[in-house]
């Protein structure tokens, strides 16, 4: 069974420094019918002025993963990490046992735009934990790259979470398709473009709730950007 989920379904705030469109419940919106999926708790979809962004706050038990798509994201926290997260990279904050964390646009110009994603974790009270890699375009053109598991398997970034998170890029001929396993959940996020989902097109901002299929098959792509999470039932 397929659920397709339009961008335009999605939660909206605009606090003039920032818009956010929320795929779940979250913050001053609420939809009893959209909490989370499997252990995928919130999907945000960020757009921060230039000059501004979210100052120190905390999180606790909470794996939490920024995608940027446009502009640099600063991120410093109490761990001591101090970065900038650019379009290809994944980075992961696993908050456990409490992290205090800021992050913002310092640009003078040029909005930044990511994703903000976050798991319910497999173990609670662990000790907070820093992670960031790239991942080459050539990496995910046509195909599926893990880029973050609970083994780093394949390279991917490590996460304490069950769930697997995927990245893609696909245009005109370029398709792919994955078994997905018995029992668990399947989650398809359209970062930008037009995609094909098991024969049902997609736009950015759309998702794609999976469950007792069998296969994903992705296909006749226009720019397209895909995020797959592989789920917790």
């Amino acid at each position: 069974m397929m659920t397709l989920r339009k961008t335009q379904e999605r939660g909206y705030a605009d606090h003039g420094w920032l818009k956010s469109f929320h795929s779940f419940s979250f913050a001053g919106y609420y939809d009893p019918r959209h909490m989370g999926f499997g252990n995928l708790r919130v999907i945000n979809e960020d757009r921060i002025a230039p000059g501004t962004g979210f100052g120190a706050h905390g999180h606790r038990d909470m794996e939490i993963i920024s995608y940027v798509m446009e502009g640099g994201l600063s991120h410093k926290d109490s761990m001591g990490n101090e970065q900038t997260i650019v379009p290809g990279e994944v980075q992961r904050m696993s908050a456990g046992s409490g992290v205090v964390h800021s992050e913002h646009n310092h640009a003078d110009g040029g909005t930044t735009h990511f994703l903000q994603i976050w798991l319910l974790p497999a173990r609670t009270g662990i000790e907070p934990g820093y992670a960031q890699k790239a991942f080459p375009e050539a990496d995910k053109r046509g195909k599926l790259r893990l880029v973050a598991s609970p083994d780093g398997a394949q390279g991917s970034v490590t996460m304490n979470a069950n769930a697997r998170l995927f990245a893609g890029l696909f245009d005109g001929d370029e398709a792919t398709e994955m078994a997905l396993p018995a029992g668990r959940k399947t989650y398809v996020h359209l970062v930008k473009g037009e995609l094909e989902v098991n024969g049902q097109k997609l736009t950015g901002g759309d998702a794609a709730l999976i469950e007792n299929e069998a296969h994903l098959n992705l296909s006749h792509g226009k720019q397209a950007e895909v995020l797959v999470f592989d789920l917790e039932a």
